[in-house]
């Protein structure tokens, strides 16, 4: 390791592990979510007795595919983007597909399908399709509700024994729940992001480099990789070195942030999150 002795993860951990999930070339891979809803052909309506009707026979039928809201799943198309449904008129082009089905792309045929429920799935179909196209950007929203699913109690509890160390629920965290909720406090507890908001110096990494001839060098992270790492130091110079010349200490103050990731359960980022949203 070169004499290396790094105090904590740092920042280059994450920054490996997001290189290793981009495609070869650096390109990051474009969401379905990010794809234009197409416009429909001929606009239709439908009963909401009959789109609900369609939600349950769909989600029987379908769901396991392409997502109980009809939005992609388990390798099944987000039919609220396909272009056969924009061009689908009361079931006409729809209904033929569901009963031929598509077998080179996985999918079976429903030959046996009542014709009741084929309307009422073409029904589900087109209403979440306008239901995508009146959203604003291409994914769904996320309710606060869907994230409160946890026990606040118990997530007090975890958040005394395992975190108090650094924050506090009178101190820092005070009001948080005022300034942050639902996704958007999920993320900032699991993800915390350095030099950001009042306390953005205190969650900078700093590093002390040593050079070969006997001189330190100190200051703010900027960047690290396995070749080479860079600080701005006090006076505000940037300054970089090739790992393999030097020897260095990084001190992460969000290091815990990012050990606990491999600690906790589903059930304890909820509760804890759920707690949160009680300090108001």
């Amino acid at each position: 390791m070169n004499g290396f002795r790094i105090l904590a993860l740092g920042a280059a951990t994450l920054a490996v592990g997001l290189a290793l999930a981009q495609p070869p070339g650096g390109q990051q891979a474009a969401s379905p979510a990010a794809d234009p809803v197409p416009t429909t052909r001929v606009p239709q309506s439908y009963a909401p007795e009959l789109v609900a009707a369609g939600s349950t026979i769909f989600a029987a039928q379908c769901g396991f595919c392409h997502g109980r809201d009809a939005r992609g799943g388990a390798g099944g198309a987000d039919l609220a983007r396909s272009e056969l449904v924009a061009e689908d008129v009361r079931g006409d082009r729809i209904g033929e597909v569901v009963r031929s089905g598509r077998t080179d792309a996985g999918m079976p045929a429903f030959p046996g399908l009542a014709a009741s429920d084929l309307n009422a799935i073409v029904a589900f179909i087109h209403d979440q399709t306008r239901l995508a196209q009146s959203e604003e950007g291409g994914r769904q929203s996320v309710d606060v509700a869907d994230i409160l699913s946890g026990d606040a109690e118990r997530g007090r509890a975890y958040f005394e024994d395992n975190c108090t160390s650094c924050h506090s629920a009178e101190g820092d965290l005070a009001g948080v729940a005022g300034r942050f909720q639902g996704l958007r406090l999920l993320q900032r507890m699991l993800y915390p992001q350095p030099g950001a908001g009042p306390n953005a110096a205190r969650t900078q990494s700093t590093v002390a480099v040593s050079l070969r001839d006997g001189r330190t060098v100190s200051g703010t992270l900027v960047f690290r990789d396995e070749f080479a790492l860079a600080l701005r130091d006090a006076e505000g110079r940037y300054r970089s070195f090739a790992t393999s010349e030097i020897e260095f200490e990084i001190d992460n103050p969000l290091a815990a942030h990012i050990e606990q990731l491999s600690r906790y359960t589903d059930e304890d980022m909820h509760d804890v999150v759920t707690y949160l949203h009680t300090l108001r």
